[in-house]
């Protein structure tokens, strides 16, 4: 799994210069209107609940990407420090946040914070990680401190086992995690390491979203 996790974080760095094509569904991510729709009316949901969350204070953002969510959470919070493992992510993310390079698994927290907000990140840690990473997002929490978190939602037919190939618009193909959860699933499995998570699919299903209860 180490290979698969050092293989995934190549595929997001060569990534970065495609990924915001996914996210406003352009070029060879277009589909047709129906799904446009469908794509927006989620996206929306997934805004307000943000909006409502209120993510205030000091914001940890993980796996910060190219910062499609950092935009939104700046504006919110009086501070927000954005991590991701990849410096050409962060070369297109705002200078609006703190933007550290350093990969989840192997950094340490040096403050504590009032909100941990993570997007399409959970479906990526794998297994074996799993307890490690809610274990580092506890220690970067204050004791009162409230976490957030969009990913995606479960396809109607899901696959075997936690990979899956992706391919860049160059052809190269990258073997990553990628695990899919429903609310409930995640909620339960969660609350056993000591966090309350209010849960759901968009109204379309495509993302899962909420945060502490």
């Amino acid at each position: 799994m180490s290979d698969v996790l050092v293989e995934q974080k190549r595929y997001y760095a060569e990534r970065a210069p495609e990924y915001d094509d996914w996210w406003y569904r352009r070029g060879r991510y277009t589909r047709d209107a129906e799904h446009e729709r469908r794509w927006l009316r989620d996206v929306a949901e997934l805004e307000e609940r943000l909006r409502t969350f209120a993510p205030r204070g000091d914001v940890l953002e993980l796996a910060a990407g190219t910062g499609i969510w950092t935009r939104r959470l700046v504006p919110a919070a009086n501070r927000v420090v954005a991590l991701d493992a990849n410096a050409e992510t962060l070369a297109l993310n705002t200078p609006a946040a703190d933007l550290v390079p350093a990969d989840i698994f192997s950094w340490v927290p040096p403050q504590q914070f009032d909100v941990v907000f993570f997007s399409f990140w959970l479906s990526h840690v794998p297994e074996e990680r799993f307890a490690e990473f809610w274990a580092l997002v506890r220690s970067a929490l204050q004791p009162n401190g409230r976490v957030f978190l969009i990913d995606s939602g479960p396809p109607e037919i899901a696959g075997d086992g936690e990979l899956q190939v992706r391919q860049l618009a160059d052809g190269r193909e990258f073997t990553i995690v990628k695990r899919f959860w429903q609310p409930n699933e995640l909620a339960e499995r969660v609350a056993g390491l000591g966090f309350e998570l209010d849960l759901a699919l968009t109204g379309n299903g495509l993302f899962l979203h909420g945060g502490s209860a």
